[in-house]
C-alpha cells in the first residue's frame, strides 16, 4: 500500500529500524544508510549463521530494505545521501540534532532539497527538555519511566529490574512509524510536508502510564501510581500437574464458571465474595484458590474446561516453544524461507492483514552495502 514512497532510514539498533521495516512491509522503497564496514550496530547482536554481521536480531528488523553503505562525513558518500533526499519521501533518522548539523542532514537543509520530506527524527528526550542532547536506550529510558519499578511492586523484591524485552525501543518504533503515516496522509490532502520528533522517554512513559498513573491521574491524588489489577502478587499463572495455564476472569459471573469446572464451586458462594466489589476487594484470596485447585488437573484439561465455559485462558509455553503452537501453523505466523547467504531461516511476517494487500514475502535482509553499487547507479541516471 506504500508502493511509490521511498524512504531513507538512517538509524540503527531496533527504535528506528522497526519503524522503517513496518514501513517496508507496507510495500515502500526503504533504503537502508549505513556504516561502511561495521554497518548497524545490531548486526552483530547474537550468532550468526553464515555471514559475519548477518545475526538473528538484524535479521528480524531489517527484511524489504536495501543497504548502502555511506561514510557521511566524506563529501562524496555525502553528495550521494543528498541525491537520495532529493527526490525521498520520507527521512527516519535516529543521530542526535548537533551530529545532524555538522552532517548538513537537519531539517532545514533536507528540506531545502525537497520542500515536502516527513523529516522523522526518532531522539531518546524531547528536543525541548533539559535532556536532548543525552544518549537513550532502552535500558535508561525503563528507568527514567518508572517500569523498572513495577516488578518490586509485584513481588516484594525491592532491586529495581528492567522488563526483559526491548520494549521501550519497539514501543516507540511502533510510533515513529504512525507518525510516518499520519504525517503521509497529512502531505497527500495538503501537499506540506513537516518535522516529526518522536522522543522515546515520552513514547514509554506516556504508554506506561495509561494504567499506572493510577490514583496520580486526580488532583489531589485519589490513590497511590499503579494499577492494582497488574501490580496484584497473585494474579499470575497457575501450577498444573504438568505444567501452568494463564485463566482470566474478568467478570463477576466468570468467577462461579471458574471454580466450577475447577470442581469447588461453593467456595464462591461465601458471603465476602456476593457482590462485584467484594471479589474485587478479595481477588488476592480467589487467585489463591484456584492455584490451589489448579494442580488437580493437568494444562490441556483445565484449558479444554476453561474453553468449554467461555473463560479466557491458554497454557503457559516455554519461549523455545512457542514456534510449536498450532493456532501459529495455522496462521502462518513463522515462515521459513532460504536467504541467499544466510540459509534457511525463520521470519515473523507483518502480523497484520490487509484486505487490499497479499502478505507476500518482502526481500530478504540485506547484508552490508549489497545494494550499494545499484543505489549509486540510480543517483547519478536522476542527476
Amino acid at each position: 500500500m506504500l508502493n511509490g514512497i521511498k524512504v531513507i532510514d538512517l538509524t540503527t539498533v531496533v527504535f528506528g529500524p522497526y519503524c522503517t521495516q513496518v514501513l517496508a512491509d507496507l510495500g515502500a522503497d526503504v533504503i537502508k544508510i549505513e556504516t561502511p564496514g561495521s554497518g548497524d550496530t545490531f548486526r552483530w547482536a547474537g550468532t550468526s549463521a553464515a555471514t559475519p554481521g548477518m545475526g538473528p536480531q538484524f535479521m528480524a528488523l531489517n527484511r524489504g530494505k536495501r543497504s548502502i553503505a555511506l561514510n557521511l562525513k566524506d563529501d562524496a558518500d555525502n553528495a550521494v545521501m543528498r541525491g537520495l533526499l532529493a527526490d525521498a519521501d520520507v527521512l527516519v533518522v535516529n543521530v542526535r540534532g548537533k551530529a545532524l548539523e555538522r552532517l548538513g542532514l537537519d531539517y532545514a537543509a533536507v528540506r531545502a532539497l525537497r520542500s515536502d520530506i516527513i523529516y522523522v527524527h526518532c531522539v531518546g528526550f524531547g528536543q525541548d527538555g533539559p535532556y536532548a542532547d543525552l544518549q537513550a536506550y532502552d535500558d535508561v529510558i525503563q528507568a527514567a519511566s518508572g517500569t523498572a519499578t513495577l516488578l518490586p511492586r509485584v513481588d516484594g523484591d525491592p532491586r529495581p529490574r528492567y522488563l526483559p524485552s526491548l520494549v521501550a525501543d519497539k514501543v516507540a518504533g511502533l510510533h515513529a512509524a504512525y507518525a510516518a503515516l499520519a504525517a503521509l496522509f497529512h502531505r497527500e490532502r495538503t501537499g506540506e510536508g513537516q518535522r516529526v520528533e518522536v522522543p522515546m522517554l515520552e513514547v514509554f512513559t506516556s504508554f506506561m502510564l495509561l494504567e499506572h498513573l493510577g490514583g496520580q491521574t486526580f488532583d489531589p491524588p485519589t490513590g497511590p501510581a499503579g494499577y492494582e489489577r497488574q501490580l496484584d502478587p497473585d494474579r499470575q499463572p497457575f501450577p498444573t500437574s504438568d505444567g501452568a495455564v494463564s485463566i482470566v476472569a474478568y467478570t463477576f459471573e466468570a468467577w462461579d464458571r471458574i471454580f466450577a469446572l475447577l470442581e469447588d464451586p461453593d467456595f464462591i458462594t461465601a458471603e465476602r465474595f456476593a457482590t462485584p466489589r467484594g471479589r474485587f476487594e478479595h481477588s488476592a484470596e480467589l487467585y489463591r484458590h484456584i492455584a490451589a485447585l489448579t494442580p488437580n488437573f493437568t494444562t490441556a484439561a483445565v484449558v479444554e474446561r476453561c474453553h468449554a465455559a467461555q473463560i479466557p485462558a491458554q497454557p503457559v509455553r516455554d519461549l523455545s516453544a512457542v514456534m510449536d503452537d498450532p493456532h501459529f501453523a495455522a496462521t502462518g505466523f513463522f515462515r521459513r524461507r532460504e536467504h541467499p547467504s544466510e540459509g534457511a531461516y525463520y521470519e515473523v511476517p507483518q502480523p497484520l492483514k490487509f484486505g487490499a494487500m497479499p502478505n507476500a514475502p518482502r526481500a530478504f535482509p540485506p547484508r552490508i552495502d549489497e545494494h550499494g553499487a545499484e543505489i549509486r547507479s540510480e543517483v547519478e541516471r536522476r542527476d
